[in-house]
């Protein structure tokens, strides 16, 4: 059909071209000279002339066309496994139209509409499947609204979203080894990206030589402290508890968590400080001892934890502002 289509557009471009071509009579002036050289031409030649020009053009044409259906035949006869394209390729189809892909397209929140409609149904459907009891249901969290809102661009309210989040909690409660593939499916849409209840802290463990590791920071201070069992002596950065921090405060804070365990002449501690003062330096030593003396004793942890050694202290420097005298202090109000 392509070449058909090719091949009457060239005929018509021929046939304009050749009647472009075919001298037009002319009316000249009637002088003695040009009379006995060569008589002017009539219409009856005229239209004889056009209508031999046009024969000619069209059996060249029509030789062309000839031509390319035979290299056409013998490219496609030369090619296996090419079928011509159907002349109706829809054929029965009387109308054609855009259809959607889901009948929310036409609502205010199409995306949101789709999950509450297939949740609902997964929830009317495997609502009576066997759960695990409430303290056996692994912790996981879901997103918030205006997580929701970013995840699907949609302005989603907050009692629809309430009520799906009802549904997802409770479907999540499902065994996960009877848990359909769909239910699996369609929870994913709705977890965080990250779940910070998977981030467990690393366990310490003792090294060949008998001795545990523990960081523990403080302000601006960090320490690390090496404990291992020993006699009760304490090195830090290389001099004596007593040469490292003057103030007693100071030195009870270091081996408040050997003191309050009653292990103070039992292990030997090595550690290293920098950064902040001497009471940050004191307090993050405090953190680090505890946490390398739970790797030697970890039923020590409840003690400890009673003790306040083993809870991270975020408390910072509140920051001065402009105005102020210091971080909070205003300056005396003078009336006159």
């Amino acid at each position: 059909m392509s070449a058909l289509r090719a091949g009457s557009q060239h005929m018509r471009c021929f046939l304009q071209l050749a009647r472009a071509q075919i001298p037009k009579a002319q009316w000249q002036p009637l002088t003695f000279s040009k009379v006995n050289a060569r008589p002017l031409t009539t219409a009856g030649e005229t239209s004889k002339i056009e209508t031999e020009a046009t024969d000619e053009a069209v059996v060249q044409l029509q030789n062309e066309i000839k031509a390319l259906e035979l290299s056409q035949e013998a490219s496609s006869s030369s090619s296996k496994g090419l079928v011509p394209p159907p002349e109706k390729p829809l054929d029965g189809v009387v109308h054609v139209r855009a259809f959607p892909a889901s009948p929310s397209y036409f609502t205010r929140q199409p995306r949101f509409n789709d999950a509450l409609v297939e949740l609902t149904a997964l929830f009317e459907r495997y609502q009576k499947l066997p759960t695990l009891p409430p303290d056996e249901v692994p912790p996981q969290l879901w997103k918030t609204l205006d997580g929701y809102r970013l995840y699907t661009g949609e302005p989603v309210k907050a009692l629809p979203y309430s009520k799906v989040l009802h549904m997802v909690k409770r479907l999540h409660q499902i065994h996960p080894k009877i848990m359909p593939g769909e239910v699996k499916k369609v929870l994913e849409g709705f977890k965080r990206d990250i779940n910070p209840f998977l981030n467990v802290a690393k366990e310490i463990k003792l090294d060949k030589f008998g001795r545990a590791l523990g960081v523990g920071r403080r302000k601006e201070s960090t320490a690390r402290a090496w404990v291992i069992e020993g006699t009760g002596e304490v090195q830090i950065n290389g001099k004596p508890l007593s040469q490292a921090f003057g103030r007693i405060h100071d030195r009870e804070s270091v081996v408040w968590a050997l003191k309050s365990t009653e292990r103070i002449d039992k292990y030997n501690v090595w550690a290293l400080v920098e950064g902040g003062g001497t009471t940050g330096q004191a307090e993050a030593l405090t953190l680090a001892i505890s946490k390398a003396l739970m790797a030697h004793e970890p039923a020590l942890k409840p003690t400890l934890r009673a003790a306040g050694c083993i809870t991270r202290d975020k408390r910072v420097v509140e920051r001065k502002k402009h105005g102020h005298v210091k971080a909070r202090k205003m300056p005396a109000w003078v009336k006159r």
